[in-house]
C-alpha cells in the first residue's frame, strides 16, 4: 500500500500518533497471546470462552475405537441390497429356496426393525439383530442367522 493511503499521515507531527503521553504504545502490555486467561484477562475469559481451563470427564488410556464400530441398517433397505432381479424372480416364485444376504459384506453390523418387509422369506445374515427386526424377518417366513 502507497505512503499516502496510511492512516498515520494523519497523525504526522502529533508528537505521540494517538497513543497517548503517559501510558505509552509498548511492546506487549497485557503479556503475549492468552496471557493472564486466569489472572488478569479473567473477565474476558469467563464472559467470551466459558469452560475453556479446566478438565471433564475420565480419561481412557487406551481407547479401542473399534469396539463401538456398529453400523446399522433398517429392514426396509433389505430387499435394495439384494442384486438386480433377485426380487421380481422370487416374488414370482415364492416357494422357491429363500435369497440369502449377508450384510455384514456390505459394511452393517446390526440390523433394525424400521419399515416392512414384502412377503417373500429372506435369510439375513448379520452380527446383531434388534428384537423388532428378528421378529419381522420371521414374520413373513425368513430365518435370522448370526455371523461371528
Amino acid at each position: 500500500m502507497p505512503t499516502h493511503l496510511h492512516h498515520n499521515r494523519k497523525k504526522r507531527g502529533h508528537v505521540s500518533a494517538g497513543h497517548g503521553r503517559i501510558g505509552k504504545h509498548r511492546s506487549h502490555p497485557g503479556g503475549r497471546g492468552m496471557a493472564g486467561g486466569q489472572h488478569h484477562h479473567r473477565i474476558l475469559m469467563d464472559k467470551f470462552h466459558p469452560g475453556y481451563f479446566g478438565k471433564v470427564g475420565m480419561r481412557t488410556f487406551h481407547k479401542k475405537r473399534n469396539i463401538k464400530h456398529c453400523p446399522t441398517v433398517n429392514i426396509d433397505r433389505i430387499w435394495s441390497m439384494m442384486p438386480e432381479g433377485v426380487y421380481e424372480k422370487c416374488k414370482a416364485d415364492a416357494s422357491g429356496p429363500a435369497p440369502v444376504i449377508d450384510v455384514t459384506k456390505l459394511g452393517y453390523f446390526k440390523v433394525l426393525g424400521k419399515g416392512v418387509l414384502p412377503s417373500i422369506p429372506v435369510i439375513v445374515k448379520a452380527k446383531y439383530f434388534s428384537k423388532d427386526a428378528e421378529k419381522k424377518i420371521k414374520a413373513v417366513g425368513g430365518a435370522v442367522l448370526l455371523t461371528a
